[in-house]
Order: structure tokens, then sequence, then C-alpha cells
């Protein structure tokens, strides 16, 4: 079996972190990869055990010139599948290129912002399937028109053994700056999110002086980059809260800092699933988020973490001091994160559900 998969993502994280787990899983039971991705993108180098790489110039939507990129890649690869990870031009410009070469075509879809209906009943004719990472994304295509025997749920997963490790307090107070920043015992909370709007950064600020006063010690790492990352900085400052904020970046070593949070807050107006969440959990973190999307598919409120109602900034302070005032309760959650994303999220059944469905595709009359 032979699989053109296409990226167009610029970072590691999220979907292309993804596709990295699904190249890797595949790889190991025989199937043929080919990855087409952006030129100088991390991805590119970290897939090369496990896929022949070809990167490309890919420049979002309006890239029409993608199509033929694509075409010709297809006519020299031959792949039997062509399976699109993003958007950012993917969908429509691979689409269209996979249906000019006669390739069946799949499609991951991994937000949840709604689409017109007339611009699904186009785009997703394209697509012989659609996979669909939560059962929140799978209604919203539903709703937008795209019809049942296209749609397929395979959720995201997680490296649980990656995350379940022992906090290393000092590597984490040495890797952000906070060696001399206060008594040891400090809480810490993490938001693992873009620095985009929708990712509710602005909600928890605006939480946060009620539990500084609190917890005067309290730490917040924003871990991401984005466009929001100058307002953010600016209403940090305007709050006064420049000692307990941290922006920390884009960071490789999540899996060496999660383990020490106390908390993970993600009060996002719209997400997919959030594979941020999955971490935490496996990292044994309870979360505090946002009641939207496919978040409460990673969160299961009162079991592995606390869900508020979306833009609340009262109701996720109150979540949160909950959880910073009851360290039993944390520890409880957490572990029943841990072990839920074992059961239900792991690696090996994420890899068997595209697997499965490339199979059926290949095998359909």
């Amino acid at each position: 079996m032979s699989i053109l998969h296409v990226e167009g993502g610029a970072r590691l994280y999220g979907g292309a972190l993804q596709l990295l787990y699904l190249l890797r899983g595949l790889s190991a039971l025989g199937v043929d990869n080919t990855l087409a991705c952006r030129r100088g993108c991390e991805l590119a180098t970290r897939a090369a055990p496990f896929a022949r790489v070809e990167t490309l110039p890919m420049h979002g939507d309006a890239d029409l010139l993608l199509i033929a990129r694509l075409h010709a890649l297809i006519a020299r690869v031959r792949p039997d599948i062509l399976h699109l990870h993003s958007r950012i031009g993917a969908d429509v410009m691979g689409g269209l290129a996979g249906r000019l070469a006669g390739v069946p075509v799949v499609h991951t879809r991994r937000v949840d912002n709604p689409e017109p209906a007339w611009l699904a009943a186009l785009k997703y004719r394209l697509h012989d399937r659609v996979i669909a990472i939560s059962a929140g994304i799978a209604r919203v295509l539903r709703e937008a028109g795209v019809p049942e025997h296209k749609l397929r749920l395979v959720r995201s997963a997680v490296d649980t053994q990656a995350y379940a490790r022992p906090c290393d307090r000092a590597y984490l107070c040495a890797q952000l700056g906070l060696e001399n920043d206060g008594p040891r015992e400090a809480p810490y909370i993490g938001v693992v999110a873009q620095l985009i709007k929708r990712k509710g950064h602005r909600v928890l600020l605006e939480a946060l002086p009620a539990l500084v006063a609190r917890w005067p010690d309290l730490r917040v790492i924003f871990f991401g980059r984005g466009r929001e990352d100058a307002p953010l900085r600016a209403r940090v400052a305007a709050l006064g809260l420049s000692r307990q904020v941290i922006f920390a970046g884009f960071r490789a070593d999540l899996d060496a800092l999660l383990p020490c949070l106390d908390l993970l807050v993600h009060p996002a107006s719209m997400e997919g699933l959030g594979v941020s969440l999955l971490q935490a959990a496996a990292a044994g973190v309870p979360v505090v988020a946002s009641r939207v999307g496919g978040i409460p598919e990673a969160v299961l409120d009162g079991e592995t973490g606390l869900l508020v109602p979306p833009g609340d900034a009262q109701a996720l302070q109150v979540a949160i001091a909950r959880l910073l005032g009851d360290a039993v309760l944390r520890q409880r959650l957490g572990r029943a994160g841990q072990a839920r994303m074992r059961a239900d999220f792991s690696l090996a059944a994420m890899v068997a559900g595209n697997l499965a469905l490339y199979r059926e595709l290949l095998h359909a009359d």
C-alpha cells in the first residue's frame, strides 16, 4: 500500500504532530509513505525515517499553482491513496490534484469552525472520505451537508509513554528562567496553544488578578506563538501581571515540562479536540477548559478535569481556584486522565483507524 500524505503546516504541533505519529505507525506496519510538506519545516526532518519526503512551495489558500505541483508529484509517486492532513490550501488544491490524477482522496478535518453550506458542498465533493478527529467536528460536517457515507471518526492520539514521566522541577525552572523566582512549591499553570484569539488567553488573564491575590507566587506559562503575542503582552502589563505570566514560545520539550504543571488551562472559544489536553492528561495533569467543540471528548467534567462555559472569566477563576486549593482532587483527576489516555487515545488505535479507512477505499467497488 502506498500513501501520499500532504501537510501544509509550518510548525510541528497539532495536526503535523499527529501526522508524524501516523507515519511512524504506518511505516512499522509496512505501509509505503511519501510526505509532501513545506520547505524548511521541522516535520520534513522528523518524518524522514518513516517516509520519503518531498518538500514543495505551499503558499496557502490562494496558491493555485499547488494543484500542478501536487499533480506532478502524484504522477511521479503513483500512490494508491492521497491523504490531505491540513487546510492551508491543501484541502482544496490537493483535492483537485487528486481528482485530476484519478487517485482516491482522504481529508482529515481537525477544526470545528463551521463552513458555509455552498463551500462545503463544493470542497468535500473532492474528497472520497473525510476523517473527523472528534465527534464534535463530525457534527459540524454533518450540519454543513457532508454525506454520512463519506464521514469517519478517528480521534487524535497521544504518545502516553512520552508524557508519563516524573516531574523534573529543576529542569523546568532552568528552561524558563525561574530558578530564583519565588518558592519552589509555587503553583504552575500552563496554556499550550497558539497565541490567537480563539484560544481564549484573554479570558484567563481576566481571571488572574483574583487568583494572584490568593496565590501570590502563582505562575502562568503561555506555551506557543501567534499574532496575539504583542497584544497579550500589552494586556499582561496593563493588568500588572508581568511577574506572574511567562511567554515561553513554542517548545519541543513539552513531554518534560508538562508533568511539572499543577494545571493545564484551555479557555478556547472553538476547538476541534485539543491535542494539548490529551498531552496534559497523559502527563497526569488535570485540565480546566471550555465546554466547546470536541473538548468534552478530551476532558470528562469532574472525572479528568473541569469544564466551564466559554468566555466566562468568573467561572474559569472559580474552577481554577477549586483545583489549586485541593491537591487530593488534582491527583485524582490526573490519575484518571492518564488511565483514560491509555485506554481511549492510544497511538495504535489512531493508526488502526486510518489504516482501516485506506483498506476500505482500496477494496471499494
